[in-house]
């Protein structure tokens, strides 16, 4: 978890698919893995960055394979490539793994669907710079909405490991139980005790579900769950630090959640990104400049996509 990365630090490369499983319905986990200079540059990938993916060479699925909603969509070219977080990197033997989380709602992630075992996959990365760690922290609070899941499931990972010290809960929300990105909750006593999701459990981390129509967990925002068990708990803002990754307007108001308690926080934004590397300038994020009212743009693939709540103006 570094501030941050180095040109040298990505390339580009063909990975092999080891592993794709479906979780639920739309929802995929993609294993890759690398060899030489790709596994060399992913070794050393940090939660919250990301890689491009070349998907336009991949065949469509059947067309009797792809939902009614996404038969237009699917007939689109794929011309560009595809931004993608990671939620797992783990090396051994020369070789690195990484594990992406997608949905199925595209022309490019349909044909995600139909990578095997043995497949090819052209990867630019890592890219961008990936959230910075809490070495002088007591406590971790890890925030997201829907697909904002996968880089803190791998930051998850990385704290437990990197800063055992650290004490780190996760809050996760989506509009129903079936739109949570997780293979499953665990059963009701589990999640009143504050273990609700395997994939944090793994890590010895707590965690809590919420969900808008309340089909599971708490009813209600994410945001909200947070803020009420915030509320319950006593905790020193210097030594807290929050980290989220999820839709724009849950990020908002994360950020004020922040500012009011006095944390630091640290956001993953989300930008149409063409090329990844800060040629095409297609993903500015408006931010705020210290002691002005001005504001610049910076690029979500270059300068972020992890920026501290504090720097980025919202305009919802």
């Amino acid at each position: 978890m570094t501030e941050e990365v180095s040109k040298h630090d990505k390339a580009m490369s063909d990975a092999v698919v080891f592993a794709h499983k479906q979780i639920r319905e739309r929802f995929y986990r993609l294993g890759l893995e690398f060899s030489g200079v790709g596994a060399a540059a992913f070794a050393k990938a940090t939660p919250g960055q990301f890689a491009q993916l070349d998907l336009s060479c991949i065949a469509l699925p059947p067309i009797e394979g792809i939902t009614e909603d996404l038969r237009d969509a699917a007939e689109r070219k794929v011309l560009l490539r595809r931004p993608f977080s990671f939620c797992d990197v783990s090396s051994r033997r020369e070789k690195t793994r990484v594990d992406f989380l997608y949905c199925a709602l595209g022309p490019a992630t349909l044909r995600m669907t139909t990578l095997s075992a043995g497949n090819s996959v052209s990867v630019i990365g890592p890219l961008g710079n990936g959230f910075r760690a809490p070495a002088d922290k007591k406590t971790a609070l890890l925030v997201s909405g829907g697909m904002g899941a996968g880089p803190l499931i791998h930051l998850a990972k990385t704290i437990a490991t990197d800063y055992p010290k650290v004490e780190v809960i996760a809050f996760a929300g989506a509009k129903t139980k079936t739109e949570l990105p997780f293979e499953k909750p665990t059963d009701e006593i589990s999640q009143q005790l504050g273990f609700a999701l395997h994939e944090f459990v793994r890590f010895g981390v707590e965690s809590q579900i919420a969900t808008d129509d309340g089909s599971a967990g708490f009813e209600g925002f994410v945001t909200d769950c947070f803020l009420k068990w915030l509320e319950r708990h006593s905790l020193s803002a210097k030594d807290t630090i929050i980290y989220s990754c999820g839709p724009e307007e849950m990020l908002a108001q994360m950020a004020k959640i922040a500012e009011d308690k006095e944390i630091d926080c640290q956001i993953s934004m989300e930008r149409m990104m063409a090329c990844g590397i800060g040629v095409c300038q297609s993903c500015a994020v408006k931010c705020k400049v210290n002691g002005s009212s001005e504001t610049i743009y910076k690029l979500c693939c270059k300068d972020g996509p992890v920026f501290d709540s504090r720097e980025v103006a919202f305009e919802l």
